[in-house]
Parts: structure tokens; C-alpha cells; sequence
């Protein structure tokens, strides 16, 4: 049986291990980490978020769409692929739709959105790519193909009376590269393009 003293000076080894451990991991660690994350990787640990005239607009890593308060395609934006994710964009309810490739109620969201592209691009069905139509796994992806991009380009020239050259030469500079020249396919964040384009003056000549 353990004498008073010695249990006292056990309690107190613990306690000292206790404030250590507390001091070292529990402020310490996240200091330095942050410290290095703010450093290091500013950008990153602040939510890659997007700037324009000044003021925060988005995330580079989160999509956002370019619809009025009913939800309708504005016009004079290239718009971003569908989400499943909550109302849209949602940040907090990442997911995909979890429906089927043969589900019919994914069949007929399919075929009413390319109607809707087909009506705003003045394209037929059979040339709208599947990311135009389809929801990512996370329905939060911000980018979408060269092949949609290019796609909106007519449509978007018109709605801003820009030349559509110009409007396709901004859509190139802002291609994105495959992930290390062979993973994946060009892609394009819709933000950062949208913010290009509002930078263009109505003749085309940004």
C-alpha cells in the first residue's frame, strides 16, 4: 500500500504531465501548424478564396452558379456545371445525386437540361458534353470541360456584344492543363473565367 507521500507525488507527476502535454499539443502544435499553413501555404489554409475589385467572391475550390432568383441561366456568364449538392453549391451537403445511369428521374433531368442548353446555346442536344448535363461526385467542382466552355461562348458573346474571338481567346488562357501533363482532361474554373470575362469592355477588346 502506497504511503500518502508517494501518492501525492504521483498525482503530482501526473499533473505536470498533464500541463506538458497540454501546453505542447494542445497550443504549441496548432500554433506552429498554423503558423506554417499561414506561411507557407496562405492561400490554401485560408480557403483559396477569389478576389475581384477588391472584395472576396468565391473559392477556387468550391463552384457557384450564375442563375437569377428563380434559377434561370444568365446568359452573360458561362455557367457551371449541375450540383446535387444541397440547393446547389452547398458546402455544407457534398454529395453526389446517387442515382443510377438508367434511373429515370436522372434520364429526365438529363434530357431537361439539355433542352435547356440546347435553347440557350442554340446547339443541338448531340453536342453538349456530359459535364453540362451531369452533376461531380461532390457537386461542388468548379470546373468544367474545354469542350462546354467553348460550347457557351456564342451564346455569351451575344448576351455581352463581344466579338466572339475574343471571347473564345480568353476561354483558352484560361485553360487549365492536365495534372501533370497526362492525368485527367483541360479544365476550366468557371469563377475565375466569369471574372476574366466582366473585365472585357463591351467592344471585345479587354
Amino acid at each position: 500500500m502506497k504511503s500518502p507521500r508517494g501518492a501525492v507525488r504521483q498525482y503530482w507527476a501526473s499533473l505536470r504531465a498533464l500541463l506538458v502535454f497540454t501546453l505542447v499539443l494542445g497550443i504549441g502544435y496548432p500554433l506552429v501548424v498554423t503558423a506554417i499553413g499561414q506561411l507557407a501555404f496562405n492561400a490554401q489554409s485560408n480557403g483559396s478564396t477569389v478576389s475581384s475589385q477588391g472584395a472576396v467572391v468565391g473559392s477556387s475550390l468550391i463552384g457557384q452558379s450564375f442563375t437569377d432568383s428563380e434559377g434561370n441561366p444568365l446568359p452573360q456568364w458561362f455557367q457551371s456545371r449541375p450540383s446535387a449538392a444541397g440547393t446547389g453549391y452547398d458546402a455544407g451537403s457534398s454529395s453526389g445525386s446517387n442515382l443510377g445511369p438508367n434511373n429515370p428521374d436522372l434520364l429526365k433531368v438529363i434530357l431537361e437540361r439539355k433542352a435547356s442548353i440546347s435553347m440557350l446555346d442554340r446547339v443541338s442536344a448531340g453536342r453538349i458534353p456530359a459535364d453540362a448535363v451531369t452533376a461531380s461526385g461532390s457537386g461542388l467542382d468548379p470546373h468544367i470541360s474545354t469542350d462546354y466552355a467553348m460550347l457557351q461562348v456564342a451564346a455569351v458573346a451575344a448576351a455581352r456584344h463581344l466579338n466572339p474571338g475574343i471571347v473564345a481567346k480568353l476561354v483558352a488562357s484560361q485553360t487549365q492543363a492536365r495534372d501533370l501533363g497526362f492525368l485527367g482532361e483541360p479544365t476550366i474554373n468557371v469563377l475565375q473565367l466569369n471574372i476574366a470575362l466582366a473585365q472585357l469592355n463591351p467592344a471585345g477588346n479587354g
